[in-house]
């Protein structure tokens, strides 16, 4: 790249920085700045909330890991990625349920009414790593377009990125984040399309939906560990589901609805890019839309710069308000100590807290798409609890046991531990999809099985108590 292009690139960072911050509203109540309502104290509105979950859930990491899966693999690698937005209109029903039998505010409070404190806190631990995934793995794909890992450069646009969103976070919380949501979703969805028109000439639609094999051995085991995971994975992700609790139960649903089937086209045509490099032979590096972007040329290329700003500053303003309800809101009213929504200031300092802490993992190297599978795999527990919550009024041994299982099971396929004999299939991801398949029916049985005693020593009783 030269001078003059980098100065341009470097440009529009500043200028995206800038604009985001000067569009977004500021909030003056904390309903506002933790809620997302406007300056009458009015809900979010249909339209602005289809936009925002669509787009927050839009990350960098997942459009850059979806055309490197379609360089791997294909449209299977595409349609594997994508898969995971299928998740967006199941929580959203879950959600629905919940609010509408159970009357809950939140999915802490929801669950702490269900299976207790421990259970609840629990929960918020995993969803704590699971935000504190989103800054780094976010930012670091922007970082990529302005260098290469060590490179400084690749750091400077890492941290000026976080820096202009937390900024703009700060000035308006949930409010503001939901607001510029909306024009980071147009930002997308247009220059998406301008990519693709610039990528159909030179492959044909043709051939970029023909291509990849629908084997095991050819992406088709990380589509089932993504249709294996849509049930647990969107439960552990605030930036998705505080979206749940900001307006009508109806409303909420259709805007889950709609943003779902959105993502879902919008994450698989991006995908595209991947299966463009692999016809062509562009080599993807780990970064295919960087690669194709240099490949097509420098307008290309600032589209895909302008993709990837708008994508993960919608994820990471969405994780520091997440951080914020979090830790300033919910953990609090767990503990009893919180009785009223507390000052903008106390979330404002969490904000900067984890926008600072949240970096450091980015210096130390890692691999983006285990941001989503191995976490995926660590809150498969979280299936049962959500899907047949139902069936108990009140069984905090049934939380656990399937909840730690998922965990355990997380953890000894990040360390290596989980035999071979686990293994479903010879693909890549046999091992992956081994340990989602067999883990999903241990943790539902570990769910069942204090319901299952308890009607063994109460026969009379149709529903645990």
């Amino acid at each position: 790249m030269t001078l003059d292009h980098s100065l341009l690139f470097w440009g529009f960072l500043l200028v995206y920085g800038g604009l985001m911050y000067w569009l977004s509203p500021r909030s003056h109540s904390a309903a506002s700045f933790y809620r997302g309502a406007d300056a009458r104290g009015n809900p979010v509105g249909q339209w602005s909330l289809t936009a925002s979950i669509f787009i927050s859930w839009i990350f960098a990491k997942s459009v850059t890991n979806a055309a490197n899966l379609g360089e791997a693999y294909g449209v299977v690698g595409g349609l594997a990625y994508a898969t995971y937005w299928l998740s967006i209109p199941l929580a959203g029903y879950v959600i629905y349920l919940i609010r509408t039998q159970t009357g809950a505010e939140s999915l802490t409070h929801f669950l702490t009414s269900r299976f207790g404190r421990l259970a609840a806190l629990s929960f918020g631990v995993a969803i704590l790593i699971r935000l504190y995934n989103e800054v780094w793995s976010n930012t670091a794909v922007v970082g990529g377009y302005f260098g290469m890992p060590g490179e400084p450069g690749y750091y400077l646009a890492a941290l000026l990125f976080t820096a202009f969103t937390l900024a703009y976070s700060l000035k308006g919380g949930l409010r503001s984040s939901i607001f510029t949501d909306m024009i980071q979703a147009v930002l997308f969805v247009f220059f998406v399309g301008a990519v693709l028109f610039l990528v159909m000439p030179g492959s044909g639609p043709d051939r970029l939906l023909t291509t990849g094999s629908f084997t095991l051995g050819g992406g088709m085991d990380l589509l089932l560990v993504a249709g294996l995971q849509i049930f647990s994975y969107p439960f552990h992700d605030p930036v998705l589901t505080d979206r749940g609790f900001v307006n009508r139960e109806k409303t909420m649903l259709k805007s889950f609805a709609v943003a779902g089937l959105l993502g879902f086209v919008a994450v698989f045509a991006f995908s595209l890019l991947g299966v463009h490099a692999q016809l062509q032979g562009i080599e993807g590096m780990g970064n295919t839309p960087a690669a194709v972007g240099q490949a097509l040329g420098l307008a290309a290329l600032a589209a895909m710069t302008i993709i990837m700003m708008t994508s993960a500053g919608s994820t990471l303003d969405s994780t520091f308000t997440s951080f914020a309800k979090s830790l300033a809101v919910d953990l609090p009213r767990l503990a009893g100590r919180l009785r009223e929504l507390p000052s903008m200031r106390v979330g404002a300092v969490v904000m900067v807290v984890f926008a600072i802490l949240g970096n450091l993992p980015m210096f130390a190297g890692t691999d983006i798409l285990k941001a989503t599978t191995v976490s995926g795999t660590m809150v498969m527990g979280l299936a049962p609890v959500f899907l047949f919550y139902r069936l108990t009024r009140w069984s905090p041994w049934s939380f656990h046991l399937s909840f730690w299982s998922g965990v355990g099971l997380g953890i000894l396929l990040a360390a290596g531990l989980i035999p071979e004999a686990w293994r479903i299939g010879d693909g890549p991801y046999g091992l992956l999809l081994g340990v989602n398949a067999w883990g999903l029916l241990l943790c539902t049985a570990g769910f069942f099985l204090p319901l299952v005693l308890r009607l063994i020593r109460s026969p009379r009783l149709g529903e645990a108590r």
